[in-house]
């Protein structure tokens, strides 16, 4: 069989990607937020996201009934949207939580698994 490359740096970028709604959510979740508000969040918990990637997932959370936004006049410039979760917002995050408590257990015996073989 022919050793194809595996493109590690793709696969985490993925990885990511697949993972960002949920944090964004627990972000919201916390109160009203500014989207640099979310952006610094996630730096602190070291998920290093741009502008580019957030604001579409915000539209694509928002179209989904999960998020809506308020605009809130600036001391420092023009008017800036916050956003808050809805009520389907909230029970949908209430699911992933469950569903990450579930996968992260499931990978954590599988990592600690493979590192006791190691």
């Amino acid at each position: 069989m022919e050793k194809v490359d595996f493109n590690v740096e793709n696969a985490r970028v993925q990885m990511r990607k697949g993972l960002l709604e949920f944090p964004i959510l627990l972000i919201i979740a916390e109160g009203e937020a500014y989207a640099s508000d979310i952006l610094e969040q996630l730096k602190k918990a070291n998920l290093i996201v741009v502008e580019g990637t957030l604001y579409p997932l915000l539209s694509r959370l928002k179209k989904n009934g999960l998020v809506e936004y308020a605009w809130r006049e600036s001391k420092s410039g023009p008017p800036r949207k916050y956003y808050t979760l809805t009520r389907h917002g909230e029970k949908v995050l209430g699911k992933l939580l469950e569903t990450w408590k579930i996968l992260s257990r499931s990978i954590n015996r599988l990592t600690k698994t493979y590192e006791k073989s190691s």
